[in-house]
Order: C-alpha cells, then sequence, then structure tokens
C-alpha cells in the first residue's frame, strides 16, 4: 500500500510546475505593462533641432519641412500631456528628424546657390580673359 509521502509527490510536481508557470505569466504581463518613461530628453532635442533649422534659415529653403517637425512637436507635446508616452517618444524623434531634414535641404540649396555664383563668376572671367587675348 502506498504511503501518504508517495501519493504527494505528483501533486508537489505539479503544484510546483503550476506556480512557477502563473509566477511567470505574472512577470511577462508586468512586464508588458512596463509604460515608456516621459520622452522628455527627446523633446528637448526636437525643440533644438527645429531652432536650429530655423536659425540656419530652413523655414525660408525648405518650408514644407519645417512645417512637418513644428507640426509633429505639437503632437508629441500633445501626447505627452495625454500621458500618451509611447507617441510622445515616437513623434518627438520625428520632429527632430523632419527638422534635421529641413536644415540639410536649406544647407544644400545655399551650396547649389554658391556654385552657380562660382560657374557665374568663372564663365565671366574667360570671357574677359578671351577678349583681351591678342
Amino acid at each position: 500500500m502506498p504511503t501518504l509521502a508517495a501519493t504527494r509527490r505528483p501533486l508537489d510536481g505539479t503544484f510546483h510546475l503550476l506556480a512557477t508557470g502563473t509566477l511567470l505569466a505574472v512577470a511577462l504581463w508586468l512586464s508588458g505593462c512596463a509604460s515608456t518613461p516621459p520622452p522628455t530628453a527627446q523633446l528637448a532635442v526636437a525643440t533644438s533641432a527645429i531652432a536650429h533649422a530655423a536659425a540656419a534659415g530652413a523655414a525660408d529653403t525648405a518650408p514644407v519641412e519645417m512645417g512637418m517637425a513644428r507640426e509633429k512637436l505639437g503632437r508629441a507635446n500633445a501626447a505627452l500631456a495625454a500621458k500618451d508616452n509611447d507617441t510622445a517618444l515616437a513623434m518627438a524623434q520625428q520632429a527632430a528628424l523632419d527638422a534635421q531634414l529641413a536644415e540639410a535641404r536649406g544647407e544644400a540649396a545655399r551650396s547649389r546657390k554658391a556654385a552657380d555664383a562660382l560657374g557665374e563668376a568663372g564663365r565671366a572671367l574667360r570671357e574677359e580673359m578671351s577678349r583681351k587675348a591678342p
């Protein structure tokens, strides 16, 4: 006849397996509930990038990109106020990238203008030299 200890072993193993599984499920659920912290640093980066691009004249040379950057920064701030930190983070990162793109497009436009002016100056110099050649 089996003893009481012999009959408890399968239950003990099942209990430990069930307890371990439950603890694992709770841990996974809690980690899934962990929210993104407020992206204050990313908002500051986006704000700085927009200010830097504006100071570089991007509002005139890349107005669409600057508008997108400002609009996304506004959406990031609204999401932060609504405690939607994931959206706030995404919008802040996109706003910073849009501002950097606007600044780069502005710099490219200024470089093209400078290259065109240099090319025109070279053409004018060649013309002048060909007139003075005997």
